[in-house]
This record gives structure tokens, C-alpha cells and sequence, in this order.
């Protein structure tokens, strides 16, 4: 259909990711690992349920991250050489040159698919943004049909987006707004109900 959007979700090398959250996990760099990939893969999960997503693709370099997605069926692209989050999506949507393009953080383990399909339906075919619960991130990033996605992502990335001309999308939708950065985010993700892969990566402080 010629409103489904292809959505592009990047994710970090495991020992990368998610720097915050280590105090979440002891220190522990194979259980952080873990969860960041586990909240990824429940992102892309509901990415990939979502009525009005074509099909989702990851931007990864670690291919314990490609794999992990190989297995959702989900195809992962390599990041570029010029480092940066802009820098991979923008490689990204010249890579699949879809009718409309968005960009989802990989953060958004409790995301709820009839969330993100609202938010979809909301941009009525605008370049659009949904920003995060404290209202200066971006989760969601959406080009209008046949439009340039210009990621603006970085500190203040909502401001940035507004700027740029960027419509933003401001629902009821607390699962696509709760990224994951801080053991705080976790634990009101948890209030929204995991994926079932983050709840298997949780630590030990939650239970």
C-alpha cells in the first residue's frame, strides 16, 4: 500500500549501547549486553506487528545484533564510515529509497503496536515527529511520502525537529514515548508491560 512506511531502527554495538543502563545490571558486561539487545529486539517486535509498517530494517555493526534480528526477519544494514546517528539514518534511506521512510529508537521495549499505528495515522502524510515523555527527544521520526527524513537526532532533538519544520505528534501514546535510557525509564517501562525479551534480560533489582 502507498502508505505504509519502511522503518529504519538503529542500534549500537552491544558494548556501545545503553551506557546508562550499566548501573542497572551490576556492571556487568554480558548481562548489559543483554538487555540492550533485549530491548531492542522487543522495539522492533512491535515494530514489525504494527498494521500500516511495510517492513522494518536495522542499522547495526555488531553481528550479534544482525543475527538476533535475522531472527524476527527482520534484514539489518551495516552503519556507514561517517560515525553518528544522522549520519546511519540518512545512509539509510538513500540505501532503501521507500515511498516514505521513518526512524525508530531501538529503546521502546514496552511499545505497543496499535501506539506506533496511531502515531503513524496522526502524521497524515506530514514530515512528522513524536517526542519522548519529557518532551525534548525524539522516538519517532516520520518523512512525508516521497520526502527527505532529515534526522536532527541529538541532545534537544525534539526542538531541532520543530525547527526544521517537522509537525509534532503529541497522543496519548506513553509506550512510544518511554525510551529506556536510565534505571528510572525502566522501571516505567515495566509499569507499561515489557516485551517478552526484555522481561527475561531484567536484573536482579526487579524481581
Amino acid at each position: 500500500m502507498r502508505d505504509e512506511v519502511d522503518l529504519l531502527v538503529p542500534v549500537k554495538t552491544l558494548d556501545r549501547a545503553k551506557t546508562r543502563l550499566t548501573s542497572a545490571t551490576g556492571g556487568d558486561p554480558v548481562s548489559h549486553a543483554a538487555l540492550a539487545l533485549a530491548l531492542a529486539m522487543d522495539t522492533v517486535s512491535a515494530a514489525v506487528a504494527t498494521p500500516g509498517v511495510r517492513r522494518v530494517v536495522t542499522i547495526t555493526s555488531d553481528p550479534a545484533v544482525a543475527s538476533e534480528m535475522a531472527a524476527l526477519g527482520v534484514e539489518s544494514l551495516p552503519e556507514p564510515g561517517e560515525p553518528g546517528l544522522n549520519a546511519a539514518l540518512a545512509h539509510g534511506a538513500r540505501t532503501l529509497r521507500s515511498a516514505r521512510i521513518g526512524a525508530l529508537q531501538a529503546d521502546l521495549p514496552a511499545l505497543k503496536p496499535a501506539e506506533l499505528q496511531a502515531a503513524l495515522e496522526a502524521a497524515l502524510h506530514r514530515r512528522a515527529f513524536v517526542p519522548d515523555r519529557q518532551g525534548t527527544g525524539t522516538t519517532l521520526l516520520l518523512a512525508a511520502p516521497g520526502g527527505e527524513l532529515d534526522p536532527r537526532f541529538g541532545v534537544g532533538s525534539a526542538g531541532h525537529h520543530r525547527i526544521s519544520g517537522a509537525v509534532p505528534l503529541t497522543g496519548a501514546w506513553p509506550s512510544l514515548r518511554c525510551d529506556v535510557d536510565t534505571e528510572e525509564d525502566l522501571r516505567l517501562a515495566m509499569g507499561l508491560g515489557l516485551g517478552a525479551h526484555t522481561v527475561n534480560a531484567l536484573p536482579a533489582w526487579t524481581t
